[in-house]
């Protein structure tokens, strides 16, 4: 197959995925551009005994009652200036605040309302768009804390618990299930979301995604809507997040590398399609020019199957191991050449991320 055809077929038919330079951009408009007040609607709660009189709770019932007292009374809203607010959840004792990135926009402070009725001013301590996350502090000590749970061990079909301030609508509890792992949209930007059916709505950004023993897996931030759309919200998981938090908390800000590429995901369909030499790995659909990857030799086309020691098989696993990467340190991508499908090992130095 010739040069030409790939970058007109291949390239189109993949998708430009959204690379770590690029993501940033897209993520501080995801609440007006994505979001809609009549976006994904929450499943029903599966039940798993019958209640056998009027006012016999199904133990189904119990489990989201026990997580919502749990859980609520760390929720916190979170509103800047006069435009509309969003959601957060307290994470230490001693006033630490997870939301998203775009429900604090650029401010540097911010109105958090606690669940006990007071209203303080919270400091944002950083942020990141490509991330979506914010860390805020607020001077009050001794506060409830949302426990956090592992991102990492989710399944699919876990119960799924949405907490936040939807529409205003304070610490609303919507349930549903954990639909998908490690899903991305250009829509959502570069990272990796948790997809759930449990319903999200505008106010509902930065609120927890709880599971079903009151454990914090995911930070609330998107949904996908439109025509005949629902049940497509999406959030951040947990483990992703803290990695975020915590050096923001160590070091004061937060840094994150960065290689200059977009791609999209390789499968069997299109590796059949094509003729593709591999069936699984990223294809590169573009790189930033004067990027760390520009400067190493990655071009279109590329499939990078391997950093390091890792494999490659879908975008989520570039950006796992991109993340445990810092500014300055080499990596060594192993790329794949189509059409003649040889294998070639490229160095590449990674540069520091902007927003």
């Amino acid at each position: 197959m010739q040069a030409g055809r790939w970058a007109t077929h291949l390239l189109s038919a993949v998708g430009v995925g959204v690379g770590l330079a690029l993501a940033g951009h897209l993520l501080g408009e995801r609440e007006r551009e994505v979001v809609r007040p009549a976006g994904a609607q929450g499943s029903a709660l599966a039940t798993t005994s019958p209640a056998t009189s009027a006012g016999q709770l199904t133990e189904g019932e119990e489990t989201v009652i026990r997580v919502a007292r749990a859980v609520t009374p760390a929720v916190v809203s979170i509103t800047v200036g006069n435009r509309g607010g969003g959601s957060g959840f307290i994470v230490r004792r001693d006033g630490m605040v997870l939301t998203n990135a775009h429900v604090v926009g650029n401010a540097s402070v911010v109105r958090v309302g606690l669940a006990d009725g007071r209203e303080i001013e919270g400091r944002v301590l950083g942020r990141d768009a490509a991330l979506d996350v914010a860390v805020v502090r607020v001077p009050v000590t001794n506060l409830p804390v949302a426990t956090l749970g592992n991102s990492d061990e989710l399944q699919v079909g876990q119960l799924a618990v949405a907490i936040g301030n939807p529409l205003g609508l304070e610490r609303t509890v919507t349930t549903g299930v954990i639909s998908a792992l490690n899903r991305s949209a250009r829509e959502l930007g570069g990272e990796s979301f948790l997809q759930t059916d449990a319903a999200i709505s505008p106010g509902n950004s930065g609120g927890p995604l709880v599971d079903s023993q009151g454990r914090v897996v995911g930070i609330n931030s998107a949904i996908l809507a439109g025509q005949g759309v629902a049940g497509l919200g999406f959030a951040i998981p947990i483990n992703v997040a803290m990695e975020m938090a915590n050096q923001v908390l160590t070091t004061g800000r937060y840094v994150r590398a960065f290689i200059g590429i977009t791609y999209g995901d390789i499968d069997a369909n299109l590796a059949r399609q094509f003729g593709l030499p591999v069936r699984e790995g990223v294809i590169v659909t573009g790189v930033v020019r004067g990027s760390p990857a520009d400067r190493a030799g990655l071009r279109p086309q590329d499939i990078v199957t391997r950093i390091d020691d890792t494999e490659i098989e879908m975008g989520g696993d570039l950006r796992r191991v991109l993340r445990g990467r810092r500014p300055g340190e080499t990596v060594r991508l192993t790329v794949v050449r189509p059409p003649n499908g040889r294998a070639t090992t490229i160095a590449v130095r990674l540069g520091e991320a902007s927003e």
